[in-house]
């Protein structure tokens, strides 16, 4: 420790001298600076104003571009609560005022089929089964397929 001590001690001026010359040349450095600022002062806040509105273009074009709509699949498990005997709900079916055919598509839905795949099997086109799916749709009160899964599920009208 007493020899870094004694290279201290001799080198003392030597380190004082350099510390101010450091602090000289940065002092120098910002009046340079500070200078050079004040004469080209309209060009740096262009260029400055510029730059800021290149960013916030940018930014606004990305926020813009981005899609609006986000498409989110959910797989929904249903439970059908059947009761011991496997009867429909005559009554239920009455009430909804459904054609025989409509009723079929309905069954086939139920079983998880595509239109495609209906219109296959009850020998119809696929603008008529989409019509079928429409019409029940309206008279079961529903949005979508699971919607008209569950609610015939629920009014027992599925077997």
């Amino acid at each position: 420790m007493s020899r870094i001590k004694q290279i201290f001690l001799k080198s003392k001026y030597i380190i004082i001298y350099g510390v101010s010359m450091a602090l000289m040349v940065f002092i120098l450095k910002w009046l340079q600076w500070k200078y050079l600022i004040a004469d080209n002062s309209l060009d740096l806040y262009t260029g400055l104003i510029a730059i800021f509105f290149t960013i916030l273009g940018v930014w606004v074009a990305t926020q813009l571009a981005r899609s609006k709509v986000r498409t989110v699949v959910v797989e929904k498990e249903i439970y059908r609560n059947r009761p011991e005997d496997d009867e429909i709900d005559e009554a239920e079916l009455k009430k909804l005022n459904l054609t025989t055919r409509e009723y079929e598509v309905l069954q086939l839905i139920a079983q998880g089929n595509t239109n495609a795949e209906i219109a296959e099997r009850l020998f119809l086109s696929l603008s008529t089964v989409k019509t079928h799916v429409s019409n029940l749709f309206v008279k079961m009160e529903v949005k979508n397929r699971t919607q008209a899964i569950e609610k015939a599920n629920r009014l027992k009208l599925t077997a």
